[in-house]
């Protein structure tokens, strides 16, 4: 791990929350799902993972998310799901993952998911293998960029038109929803450590 990367480690572990502590917030929706918000840095800053969801999947199709996905039974440890999806979904291995801690949970409005985020820190230069069946690509976003697309824009979902928060990167990709909430968390918090070698 680089120095800056190891830096940025130490300080986000302090500003992250506890994975336990997390785990036991309550949240509405009765699905438990997590996760993973695989960060990493190069020299033009932190950046993180996020996937395409396929555009024919019944479950939030063609979203913009981080890999993730419900508990499966007998994990008792939600941590563990997020680890376990990232590997499935987009091949990151969950021994080249460092836990550093969590998010807020958030629901998911039509799905009734309750979902936990955890933040990881891995190496620059992953190759990726995204699941056939969920994934359409996974994105490699730098935090300075999508802290810069925020808006406030007109969206319409299963035909009910509502303004909220977005984050726009470009080329029909749009965060928003649950993944939006979770990334207006993980920037607020990264605004008490940053530094100009690995933020925005």
């Amino acid at each position: 791990m680089s120095s800056a990367s190891s830096s940025l480690t130490d300080a986000l572990r302090g500003v992250l929350l506890d994975p336990a502590h997390a785990a036991s917030l309550p949240v509405h929706g009765r699905i438990p799902a997590a996760v993973l918000v695989a960060l990493y840095v190069e020299e033009s800053g932190l950046h993180a993972i996020f996937t395409r969801r396929r555009r024919d999947l019944r479950s939030h199709p063609g979203e913009i998310s981080f890999p993730g996905g419900r508990r499966d039974e007998g994990e008792n440890d939600l941590s563990l799901t997020a680890l376990r999806e990232a590997e499935e979904e987009i091949g990151l291995a969950r021994e080249d993952v460092t836990l550093l801690g969590a998010l807020a949970p958030v629901p998911t409005v039509a799905t009734n998911y309750a979902v936990y985020p955890f933040v990881g820190m891995i190496e620059p230069g992953g190759t990726w293998t995204p699941s056939v069946s969920e994934v359409d690509e996974v994105l490699e976003l730098r935090l300075a960029d999508v802290r810069a697309s925020r808006s406030r824009r007109r969206l319409e979902h299963r035909g009910i038109p509502f303004r909220t928060d977005v984050y726009d990167a470009g080329e029909d990709r749009v965060i928003w929803g649950a993944t939006a909430r979770i990334v207006s968390d993980l920037l607020a918090r990264l605004d008490t450590v940053l530094d100009d070698r690995a933020g925005p």
